[in-house]
């Protein structure tokens, strides 16, 4: 599996294809910072579209309940391989997130 740093200039078009594989996946959410330490906000719930507006500079991830935003992210890596994307790491500058997908999302073009 390899892990791939993203430019913020395709984000929002990377993201939009994300949601369109999503297709009633799970997936879970860990928070990580000094303030906090590791926490899970979301374990396993169904996801719903994940979107970056660069207007407001905020990423959003949608799932069951809970409406998860983080802004002002700095860096977004994804972990994908020949089946898919199985995670992502985004770094808010204090804070790291990693949503994992159950299944590995199948990315088209």
């Amino acid at each position: 599996m390899s892990s791939t740093q993203l430019n913020k200039s395709e984000w929002s078009g990377y993201f939009d294809r994300v949601s369109k594989a999503i297709n009633g996946e799970q997936a879970e959410i860990e928070v990580a910072s000094l303030a906090l330490g590791n926490q899970i906000e979301a374990n396993w719930l169904p996801l719903y579209g994940i979107t970056y507006d660069p207007k407001s500079d905020v990423l959003e991830v949608v799932l069951e309940g809970l409406d998860h935003l983080i802004h002002r992210p700095l860096t977004v890596y994804v972990e994908a391989d020949a089946d898919g994307l199985s995670s992502m790491l985004v770094n808010d500058g204090d804070t790291q997130q990693l949503v994992r997908f159950r299944k590995p999302l199948q990315l088209h073009s």
